[in-house]
């Protein structure tokens, strides 16, 4: 299905862009620049969290940021361009079963946008994340920091939170490392340029490729728009919480 607003070109549907060119353009800047800004908050998270408490406050912001870009992913995956779209690269699981055991006979097929393996990904890493930031909100450092909706819970409850706040961190790392895996796999051993992709936007064009659209539009000022209303949403939602004390003054 496609959206009335974005462009794509006549020949779209089945072959790219145009035949005078050898690339197709695939990737939308805002799918790009939510892919690295995501990495980035998470390493930064990572840090910010490493240097204890007196930067608590720049991990929330690395919080924050996380939970804005990764509800922009979700809303971007029903509204956005052709590939960034989850109806045109989540398979059922019967293509997706499919597709895993002709890989490990290095007979599957060629998909210009996410394969089924990769669709799963995704889903996992959003999730995990949006999980990752929503518990990050009512955790606290267990000395004297809190996050901004403290206040709406119990302290056992935050102190559980905390925990799976902890916790499900490895399991994204796990995740990420998986999909890092992968991700050198296609890139050494298939031969199938995605980082550069990543970067570019851009991939080549190929007779066998599965879902060969081009896309001519990133439509990034409808993006933009849909960022700044989801971060407003946020800093209401954070504005408007209950004044929480400090861990510390609870005791």
């Amino acid at each position: 299905m496609t959206n009335l607003n974005e462009k794509v070109s006549p020949k779209s549907d089945a072959i790219g862009s145009s035949a005078e060119t050898n690339t197709i353009k695939v990737w939308d800047f805002p799918v790009r620049f939510f892919h690295w800004s995501l990495v980035a908050l998470f390493v930064a998270a990572y840090i910010t969290n490493s240097l204890g408490t007196n930067y608590f406050k720049y991990h929330l912001w690395c919080g924050y940021a996380i939970i804005v870009l990764v509800c922009f992913r979700i809303v971007w995956g029903f509204i956005g361009t052709y590939h960034a779209r989850f109806v045109n690269f989540i398979r059922n699981p019967i293509t997706t079963i499919k597709y895993a055991l002709s890989s490990f006979r290095g007979a599957e097929k060629h998909y210009t946008g996410h394969n089924p393996l990769g669709a799963i990904m995704v889903i996992i890493l959003l999730t995990g994340s949006l999980v990752q930031g929503i518990t990050g909100l009512f955790t606290n450092d267990e000395i004297i920091n809190v996050g901004p909706l403290y206040a709406y819970i119990s302290d056992e409850l935050s102190l559980k939170i905390t925990t799976l706040h902890r916790q499900l961190f490895y399991w994204i790392l796990g995740a990420v490392a998986l999909h890092v895996v992968a991700v050198l796999v296609h890139q050494f051993l298939k031969r199938d340029n995605i980082i550069a992709a990543m970067f570019r936007g851009t991939k080549e064009k190929r007779h066998d490729a599965v879902d060969q659209v081009s896309i001519n539009s990133s439509r990034t000022f409808v993006a933009l728009i849909i960022l700044v209303i989801l971060s407003l949403v946020l800093a209401w939602i954070i504005y408007h919480a209950p004044e929480a004390a400090s861990y510390t003054e609870e005791y």
